[in-house]
């Protein structure tokens, strides 16, 4: 009986455990604080040095959540990932990815050496375990500090956080084997990364399409799609390490083919993935908490410290500044994205490796691990957005994402039902504009189901449901938040053929003897972009308007606020000088008498 109840009791402190963590987010999310340091003191604080006095020293369990965890995770930002949106940046993504890496941790190696005591080959080991970022820690404190960074340097982080874990990984493993055996040459560490890279591909390819055909041909019970997900994608990368080939590169390629493919349930696969990767980071992190030794920490903490600051000061920049030389990245971009090389559980993780297999001085590396993340969390992750700011890559998220709700319709994977509350702000009730690829459905109105016709016009406070492509419900979102204030662009980009979005076909048809049906004159340039564009409009969209083409070049609240005007090659040519001084006039008074200057 007594065996019965200390199972009982430990079901009793972990469940606790896991829910002190998920209550403690609310105060992290509140004040920004990392959730890595929340979950991680609390293991500490239930470990035997700590008021909750559990004895843990289970390595091989930590190993198995861990791996069980970040396979998850890495699954669920393939999932996420939206091809189209990386495919401009994987070349300097996979250069930080690998070239990084290796980099970083041999920037870090001397340091290491010097102030650890330690042999080339071991300094060589604390930098891999230090060098790859963490993207659950990135795009976390992304989120809770309310940025929206560029575009390509939001894509960047995204692609080389989710592919530079496998490297790590792989140059974790080869150290650890080199320090174990004491032999080893380069010819079998390239063909063990070829082997690792090109068999880990090929099997993640093949299972994520795998996963596809079963989603799409099966006839799953309803409420089964998402677990067969979660548990195919922890069968893919069983089968890549069994295989000797790198399961997180596999479950990660096969994530992003899952994403990118129109799948059943899609929807409730991503919720589910939410919760389950929720869990098993705050699992993960209290078990990580709970190994650590307050007391050990103590005896290498200063020379932990400076490999830290060494890492995230000069090594990072170092690999980031020569790995980004080939592409074009301004000084300001690579500076954010040097700083935003967060570590996190990974670190820790890898760390772990190293006490697994018995290795001398193991412990040495875990704590240098915990330190480094605590610092690099403590660090760069409170100073993220003043750093963006400050480097100009991001602006402050001024809006809330409207609720959606989002409804598979069985039988087809073309269009999904998608719902949304009816804002009195919103771009959709002030402007009754919706994109030409959907189609208002129904709408509920005080507890009634009402069909559009019987809801015309619809009220503030209705609930409209739409059907869509599964790919384009979010670009939907723009339509239902509050619309912030129109505010002027930069004088600075008022150039010879720049005007307002605020402007009306109708006004540029006079300018430029452009022909719009009567039904389109009075449609402003920035409505014009919302209806024709399929995605959320981005600085450089471009737009037909016979013969002139538009080009978004300032966003604001979501919205095209400054457009470019780019007049055909020829006719630009044949225009006398005369006519264009007139034309740019007429359009620096337009904007004047809207912008008050």
């Amino acid at each position: 009986m007594a065996s019965l109840d200390s199972v009982s009791i430990a079901i009793f402190l972990g469940a606790v455990l896991v829910m002190a963590g998920i209550l403690s987010s609310l105060l992290a999310l509140r004040f920004g604080a990392p959730l890595l340091l929340v979950f991680l003191g609390i293991g500490m604080l239930a470990g035997d040095a700590g008021p909750g006095q559990l004895s843990y020293n289970d390595v091989r369990t930590t190993y198995l959540v861990g791996s069980v965890a970040l396979a998850l995770i890495l699954f669920d930002g393939g999932l996420r990932t939206k091809f189209q949106s990386i495919r401009t940046v994987l070349a300097p993504s996979m250069v930080l990815a690998t070239i990084g890496v290796l980099l970083t941790a041999l920037v870090t190696a001397p340091v290491a050496r010097y102030v650890l005591d330690l042999n080339w080959t071991e300094s060589l080991l604390v930098g891999a375990v230090v060098a790859s970022t963490d993207a659950a820690a990135v795009f976390l404190l992304v989120h809770t500090q309310g940025l929206r960074l560029r575009p390509r340097v939001g894509a960047t982080l995204e692609a080389e956080s989710g592919t530079n874990d496998p490297f790590a990984i792989f140059l974790t493993l080869m150290l650890v084997e080199f320090i174990s055996i004491g032999q080893s040459s380069p010819g079998h560490v390239l063909f063990e990364l070829a082997r690792e890279g090109l068999l880990g591909a090929v099997i993640g390819v093949i299972g994520g399409r795998l996963v596809v055909l079963a989603l799409n041909r099966v006839a799953l019970p309803q409420g089964l799609h998402a677990p067969f997900v979660t548990t195919a994608a922890l069968v893919i990368f069983g089968v890549a390490q069994i295989a000797h080939a790198s399961g997180f590169l596999a479950v990660y390629l096969a994530g992003i083919i899952v994403g990118n493919r129109p799948t059943r349930a899609h929807n409730s696969v991503i919720t589910f993935l939410d919760a389950a990767t929720w869990l098993a980071q705050i699992v993960m992190f209290v078990l990580l908490g709970l190994l650590s030794s307050p007391q050990r920490l103590l005896d290498s903490v200063g020379p932990a410290v400076i490999v830290a600051l060494v890492l995230m000061l000069l090594a990072r920049p170092i690999a980031v500044f020569l790995c980004l030389v080939p592409f074009r990245f301004n000084w300001r971009e690579k500076i954010f994205i040097a700083w935003t090389g967060l570590r996190g559980a990974v670190a820790i993780f890898l760390a772990s490796i190293p006490m697994l297999v018995g290795l001398p001085k193991a412990y040495l590396y875990f704590d240098v691990a915990f330190v480094v993340v605590i610092i690099s969390l403590l660090l760069q992750g409170w100073t993220l957005a003043p750093a963006a700011r400050w480097l100009h890559v991001a602006l402050p998220r001024v809006d809330r994402g409207p609720r959606r709700v989002e409804l598979d319709l069985p039988g087809q994977l073309e269009q999904q039902l998608v719902g949304y509350p009816v804002r009195p702000k919103s771009l959709y009730f002030r402007r009754g504009l919706l994109p030409s690829w959907s189609k208002p459905t129904l709408v509920i109105r005080d507890e009634r189901i009402l069909s559009p016709v019987e809801a015309d016009p619809v009220a503030a406070g209705d609930y409209i449901y739409l059907l869509a492509p599964p790919e384009k419900a979010e670009a939907l979102d723009r339509f239902f938040v509050d619309m912030a204030p129109s505010s002027a662009p930069d004088p600075h980009l008022l150039g010879d053929f720049m005007v307002s979005g605020e402007h009306t076909l109708g006004e540029l048809a006079q300018i430029y003897g452009v022909s719009t049906g009567d039904e389109q004159a009075a449609l402003t340039l920035a409505d014009y972009f919302d209806i024709h564009l399929d995605h959320a409009p981005k600085v450089g969209a471009e737009l037909v308007l016979d013969p002139i083409v538009l080009v978004a070049r300032s966003i604001s609240g979501g919205r095209v606020n400054v457009v470019g005007l780019r007049l055909p090659e020829d006719d630009e040519k044949a225009v006398p000088l005369t006519r264009r001084q007139k034309a740019r006039r007429k359009l620096a008074d337009i904007w004047s008498s809207v912008a008050g200057v």
